[in-house]
């Protein structure tokens, strides 16, 4: 069955890789990012517009062409965000503003502005791109951990509230894989940054291969897709074996003290 799908964030990363998979298949695919003029990377058969998911005036278009031109959604994909890093009093409360207005309010601009048509359908799925840091909260990551978990629970809010409608909802919750997100790096923690920028260029894994696994968990239905086994393991660890999650976390951030310059022992009374 040939679907109509939306996919933000959708000129790079891991949207482009879903828009190049589902178009391969038959989809019919609208990838909506920031470039004005539809980029080169985006294969044939794939709609192009420009939507910042901040702006609820480019959300409302979108919705008018896929009105206009399709008569209906079948997949809503937000995907689109940004990647923020600091401990709490290092990081700026505008990048704070920054992160919340893109991962956590795109997302529900997306919901926001697609749900009359799925209801009025009665069908179609909706999948939110989370990260594993909407389930496993590590220290320096206060800003994106909380965007993360925002945008898990608006998908858990919306399985149950949109159910009577027929319409499905997916969250994706990936660990550190290769992409370009690194590159909207940005604020005053270059400690965090840093750290981050290694996890994700050195990931073993390739957006392309975490799109397939996206791919197949939206078509199963999933209501949690985790896409790796550290993924997977980090979850069940802090579900069922709390104490050696919280001695590798509190690790992690005496690691984090360290690298930061910052010796625990000089704030003590």
């Amino acid at each position: 069955m040939t679907r109509r799908a939306l996919v933000t964030g959708g000129a790079s990363g891991l949207g482009l890789e879903l828009a190049r998979l589902m178009a391969a298949r038959g989809d019919r695919v609208l990838a909506v990012d920031l470039a004005d003029e539809r980029p080169d990377t985006l294969p044939d058969g794939v709609d192009y517009r420009r939507l910042d998911v901040r702006s609820q005036h480019d959300w409302d278009a979108a919705l008018a062409w896929v009105r206009a031109e399709w008569g209906g959604l079948d997949l809503l994909v937000n995907n689109a965000g940004v990647a923020t890093g600091g401990r709490i009093d290092v990081e700026a409360i505008s990048d704070w503003e920054r992160v919340v207005d893109v991962n956590l309010l795109g997302v529900a601009r997306g919901c926001h502005t697609f749900t009359p048509l799925l209801k009025e359908q009665r069908a179609g799925h909706i999948t939110n791109v989370a990260s594993l840091a909407g389930l496993v909260h590590g220290p320096g990551m206060a800003s994106y951990n909380a965007t993360k978990a925002g945008v898990v629970a608006i998908s858990e809010t919306l399985l149950f509230e949109l159910s009577p409608w027929g319409i499905d909802v997916s969250v994706v919750c990936p660990a550190f894989f290769r992409t370009n997100l690194h590159e909207s790096f940005s604020g005053k923690d270059a400690a965090m940054q840093e750290a981050g920028v290694r996890l994700i260029t050195q990931a073993k894994e390739d957006a392309a291969a975490i799109a397939r696994i996206v791919l197949d968990g939206i078509d199963a239905r999933k209501k949690v897709i985790l896409t790796e086994r550290l993924g997977r393991q980090a979850w069940l660890t802090k579900r069922f074996a709390r104490p050696v999650y919280e001695r590798a976390m509190l690790a992690q951030a005496k690691r984090l003290a360290r690298k930061g310059g910052q010796d625990p022992a000089e704030f003590l009374p």
